[in-house]
């Protein structure tokens, strides 16, 4: 996920769903402390994986202004969240029982 902390991302956490979930293997959660920060983020990430020849499956809108952007890449899915609505939202809770990754190597998304 270094195209997220290029942009000064924050809270980078990768949750395993596999156990949990059917409709994706990896959670990448990321905080961001502005709008517009959330927004260099998401298109960091698309332009990254782009780059790669990975395509979302579906397409987002940029300059979103609702404060949580999510990026589906079938096996990933990337939520990108202003700091106040990652709290809100409180994605780690809601998940509790997904193992979080550590020290991986092998980049999720």
């Amino acid at each position: 996920m270094q195209a997220a902390k290029d942009k000064k991302g924050e809270k980078v956490t990768v949750l395993d769903m596999r156990a949990l979930s059917s409709f994706c293997d990896y959670f990448v959660i990321i905080s961001a402390g502005s709008m517009r920060q959330v927004n260099a983020i998401s298109e960091a990430i698309q332009a990254d994986l782009t780059r790669d020849g990975i395509k979302p499956l579906s397409q987002v809108r940029s300059n979103d202004e609702s404060g949580w952007i999510v990026l589906d890449y079938t096996c990933a899915v990337a939520h990108i969240f202003y700091k106040p609505m990652r709290e809100f939202y409180a994605l780690e809770h809601l998940w509790a029982d997904a193992k979080k990754v550590r020290n991986s190597r092998k980049p999720v998304v």
